[in-house]
């Protein structure tokens, strides 16, 4: 297991190299001068010649690549323009944050995911396999913001049950946590329906129900567990997508996270904010996918031989 684990932390040294790399680039793409927005339109020449030397701004690109890399190994992502606080700061304020509602959204969809498609397979052509099947279609078409704001109208000005922004409570996490599970919980399910199918219809499943064990037995011991591969590729992906995917729940919710920081840094033109938020974003997605790839092993002692 050790070999396998350095196996792929191996491979995911040069995807992280790769995410900096493009990201660092792509920014050097935008239009507009860092050092005018960093500086303030009210600036001088002479100020915002001073401010390109010190973010070395004036020299070539590679070399600010360079630069770039020394910083981040020694966990600098420069200054926001807006507050003049290190970047590091600024996300660290709000990670974690979003980390939690990721983390909460993550476990509420995985249960009820995994529990309606494990229905749906079980009771295939049957008016719940039906219900559960109209129900995923719905949760993976309505529109994320569409239905925050319907939440919002229901629960907080008509019923006045819950609060519409912030974090400070467990309410809080009510409605932003429906939002962003609707889908997951769809896609999971639909995901755990399909395995489930193929997997009823091996020849070991047959087998053990031919000689007589029962049958919640053969569902909890061949069925589920040689089921979980594709299942946890969704969660995990589902997981890295809500990480960086809840930039519109955060936003309608006012959620002090790391979504809503980067639509502020996009209005405000705070560059190096939103450099390092997509690079947070980036980085975790990739770290996601390691874990996943480490849970494989887990489940499945053959992955680690291949």
């Amino acid at each position: 297991m050790l070999s396998y684990i350095i196996r792929r932390l191996l491979v995911c040294i040069p995807t992280v190299f790769l995410v900096i790399t493009l990201v660092f680039f792509a920014f050097q793409l935008i239009p507009g001068d860092a050092a005018l927005i960093f500086a303030g339109e009210q600036a001088s020449q002479e100020q915002i010649a001073q401010i390109r030397s010190d973010l070395g701004l004036d020299k070539p690109v590679f070399e600010q690549y360079s630069i770039y890399l020394q910083r981040l190994l020694k966990g600098d992502m420069g200054k926001s323009a807006i507050t003049g606080r290190p970047v590091f700061l600024e996300i660290k304020s709000r990670f974690f944050n979003t980390v939690r509602l990721a983390v909460v959204a993550t476990v509420v969809s995985s249960i009820f995911g995994i529990v309606f498609g494990t229905i749906s397979a079980l009771k295939r052509e049957k008016p719940a396999d039906y219900v559960i099947s109209v129900l995923s279609i719905f949760g993976i078409s309505i529109p994320s913001f569409w239905l925050a704001l319907l939440l919002m109208y229901f629960f907080s000005v008509k019923l006045k049950l819950l609060p519409t922004t912030g974090n400070a409570s467990l309410k809080h996490y009510i409605m932003p946590t429906i939002v962003l599970s609707v889908y997951s919980i769809a896609f999971i399910a639909r995901m755990t329906r399909s395995s489930l199918f193929e997997i009823l219809g091996e020849d070991y499943v047959r087998t053990a129900r031919e000689k007589g064990m029962k049958e919640r037995i053969v569902i909890a011991k061949h069925v589920l567990r040689n089921a979980l591969i594709p299942v946890i590729t969704v969660v995990g992906l589902q997981f890295g997508y809500l990480l960086g995917g809840a930039v519109v729940t955060e936003t309608v919710f006012a959620w002090p996270g790391l979504g809503r920081l980067l639509v502020t840094s996009v209005e405000q033109r705070d560059l190096m904010v939103v450099q390092g938020v997509l690079l947070v974003f980036a980085t975790s997605f990739v770290l996601v996918n390691l874990l996943i790839d480490l849970l494989y092993g887990l489940v499945d002692p053959r992955i680690r031989f291949n």
